[in-house]
């Protein structure tokens, strides 16, 4: 609120930005800065490698452990039935194991295996070497330094439900 009351003008002067505006301006600066770095690591990948969605499902599994359909499903945002064709694919490509559940055998745990943290670490091993070489050429290190700090922060934005 200005002095007067009423609620400041956006964009009449400048240093008159609000925290809302200051917000929105960020958050948008974000979203383009991370929807442009996602586009090009997807181009860093191997055309025959894995899915988008695959890669996904094995990093739940790397990060969390063993877990049922539903709960990747929930993971991933995604009805159950839209993983059934990739859960099929890795554990084809042995890249997935599928065991009874001993808390309830009517459902089945996927796990990663060995073969399967390869094939991801090399996906991984990739794109990292894409961004690393990328951000010697691009930044500097301080710029490099805030990067790290941004990292785990876009991790807890991606799990927020505000």
């Amino acid at each position: 609120m200005t002095s007067d009351g009423s609620a400041p003008q956006v964009g009449t002067a400048p240093g008159s930005e609000t925290v809302d505006d200051a917000r929105a301006a960020a958050a948008s600066e974000v979203r383009r800065g991370v929807i442009s770095l996602a586009r090009r690591l997807r181009l860093e990948r191997d055309e025959v490698g894995l899915t988008a969605l695959g890669l996904s499902v094995l990093g739940h599994l790397r990060r969390r452990g063993p877990m049922t359909p539903g709960e990747l499903a929930t993971a991933e945002r995604v009805q159950p039935q839209s993983l059934t064709r990739t859960l099929a694919a890795l554990e084809t490509a042995g890249l997935v194991s599928r065991e009874p559940d001993p808390a309830d055998g009517r459902r089945s745990l996927l796990a990663i295996t060995d073969y399967g943290q390869a094939a991801l670490r090399a996906e991984m091993e990739q794109r990292d070497a894409w961004l690393a070489a990328a951000m010697a050429e691009q930044l500097n290190a301080t710029e490099i330094g805030l990067l790290r700090l941004a990292g785990p922060l876009l991790a807890r934005l991606s799990a927020a439900n505000p």
